[in-house]
């Protein structure tokens, strides 16, 4: 007997659910019918993002080396709103008279923006539960025992390939500092949600440019950056393949840490499967405390240092890293904190692209910054991020290939699924407890030093 074929889901729903859903909601968004506050907004930006997000994941290349569904609902929102398909306020005649780009009488991106630009509140609220319950989430044996090899190897990918990165720019004529900040640093930040995204908030607190602006030159980075990096990752397996340098799957040379030893027990994989409508509120309340101690922290910080600015999100990291490490916080708080970062990540994700790409990211800004000596400037920056990575790794006791990759490429991915497709091209998933590493932690390491390198340098861009 042949099994019964599931049925195709969107936004986890049957289809033709879905479907009934959308035309509700974009019948109210065309007729001028939509709540005009935060509940009309997101139903509409979840029908979007989920529709675009699934375009994306389905189209071969770009799912498989231009970030997928997230790259399409970036630039997807952005070129509706680019070619006014969006109902949106265009001007208010001197009569008093609103003309709208739409035949519908409905400023539907004046609505969205409202609420989310201004003070970049769901941002925040997203970031927060993004790091607090990544950090938390992850096995305490990951970061103890392998830190002391392994961010070395971060660190070496990093210096090498903001150099490679500066030292282009600066024979190519781009500017050397505006390359570090708007290319290198958003490349190696892991991906937009954890990466680009709160950069662009570090770079808007330091006067040096509004988020919009530094997110419509950062976007391309990141996405031509992840797609260097998978292919790189699939030549660079094949190409070297001394017994010295490739490991053939294995990271330590050494044999020290078992990667099996560090992925999530069975225990505590079936508490976080639990999932506890109750844990949601702790998560949500968690991950917000751990936030506004970052500002406190930041606030302190900025009267005895005034003239290093390091950001709230960079104090919010350390604190939970340490937390995490320390043992500070019972399991049922670090699994509620993962449940509700889990929630946010896999449901508002497509809501939160939606919003950037109608609110942030310039089209005018992408076209502009983009050239050749861009491209050639992402390229070298990968390069970097992997032989960095694995000279440092060699040193410290890897297999430099599987450290280029883990260490290297995986900070220049676009964070989760940028690390299965990295891994994926060079055949080495088994490795995927440390690429996680890469995204999550060394994701968060980038935030630390944007912050620190936008309050000395931010000036000269």
């Amino acid at each position: 007997m042949s099994e019964k074929k599931e049925t195709y889901k969107l936004f986890n729903l049957p289809w033709y659910y879905f479907a009934v859903f959308a035309v509700v909601i974009l019948l109210a968004t065309y007729t001028g019918s939509l709540p005009k506050g935060m509940s009309g907004c997101f139903a509409f930006m979840i029908v979007l993002g989920t529709i675009l997000y699934e375009i994306g994941e389905k189209t071969p290349i770009i799912r498989s080396y231009l970030g997928g569904g997230a790259i399409v609902v970036l630039f997807g929102t952005a070129l509706l709103n680019y070619f006014n398909l969006l109902p949106a306020l265009t001007k208010t005649l001197d009569d008093g008279t609103k003309i709208y780009n739409m035949a519908c009488n409905y400023d539907l991106v004046g609505n969205i923006t409202s609420f989310f630009k201004p003070t970049g509140a769901f941002l925040d609220f997203y970031i927060a539960a993004l790091i607090t319950g990544s950090i938390l989430g992850m096995n305490s044996t990951l970061l103890k025992k392998a830190a002391a090899r392994y961010f070395p190897a971060i660190l070496g990918g990093l210096i090498l390939s903001f150099a490679l990165c500066m030292g282009t720019a600066a024979i190519m004529g781009y500017g050397t500092i505006k390359a570090l900040l708007l290319i290198a640093l958003p490349i190696m930040g892991g991906g937009m949600g954890a990466g680009a995204v709160p950069l662009s908030k570090i770079f808007e607190s330091s006067n040096t440019m509004t988020a919009a602006e530094a997110i419509s030159v950062m976007t391309p980075a990141v996405a031509i950056g992840n797609a260097i990096s998978i292919v790189f990752a699939g030549i660079v397996v094949k190409v070297i393949a001394s017994k010295s340098w490739n490991g053939q799957g294995a990271l330590m040379q050494t044999g020290t840490v078992d990667p099996k030893e560090l992925e999530i027990s069975p225990e505590m994989q079936a508490k976080r499967d639990k999932i506890d409508v109750k844990n949601l509120g702790i998560g949500l309340f968690v991950s917000n405390s751990f936030f506004a101690w970052g500002f406190i922290v930041a606030k302190i910080w900025s009267k005895f240092v005034p003239s290093v600015s390091i950001h709230a999100y960079a104090w919010m990291i350390i604190t939970v890293a340490i937390c995490k490490i320390c043992n500070l916080l019972p399991e049922n708080i670090e699994v509620a904190c993962y449940q509700w970062f889990q929630f946010v990540m896999k449901n508002l994700t497509t809501t939160l692209l939606v919003g950037i790409g109608l609110c942030y990211l310039s089209l005018d800004t992408v076209i502009e910054s983009f050239s050749l000596t861009y491209l050639i400037l992402c390229l070298v920056t990968c390069v970097g991020a992997f032989f960095g990575a694995a000279i440092v790794g060699k040193w410290v006791g890897f297999y430099p290939v599987e450290a280029g990759i883990t260490a290297g490429l995986c900070m220049a991915n676009m964070g989760g699924t940028g690390d299965v497709a990295v891994l994926s091209a060079a055949d080495r998933m088994e490795l995927m407890p440390f690429a996680q590493i890469s995204s999550r932690l060394g994701g968060a390491i980038i935030l630390i030093i944007g912050s620190l390198l936008l309050s000395t340098l931010g000036s000269l861009l």
